[in-house]
């Protein structure tokens, strides 16, 4: 299986800036060993059931929580039988309709 889960969480109040509260995040997302990869919106991150990636996102409220009074997060999720992988995979299948040379 695959969950494709797409997600941004940051604090409400504090700073302007919310690219340290990211950072600290993001740091936790790569010491979890999960696939990601971070966009100017969000942040993608794929398991092998929604029930991973959900304890991930926790994780991060529970961090955030630590010097946050309130904490935003909104979540897209794609789950769909099959191996992970699709991280990668879904971009270059249509950089490939697109004849454009793909990257891998």
């Amino acid at each position: 299986m695959s969950a494709l889960v797409e997600f941004a969480i940051f604090p409400t109040e504090k700073t302007q800036s919310k690219s340290a509260y990211v950072a600290q995040v993001i740091d936790l997302i790569d010491k979890s060993g999960v696939a990601y990869k971070m966009t100017p919106m969000g942040t993608i991150i794929e398991t092998e059931t929604t029930g991973e990636a959900l304890a991930l996102i926790d994780e991060a409220y529970r961090l955030l929580q630590q010097s946050c009074g309130r904490v935003y997060c909104a979540i897209k999720v794609d789950w769909r039988e099959g191996p992970v992988g699709r991280l990668g995979k879904k971009v270059a299948s249509v950089e490939a309709k697109l004849g454009r040379a793909v990257a891998t």
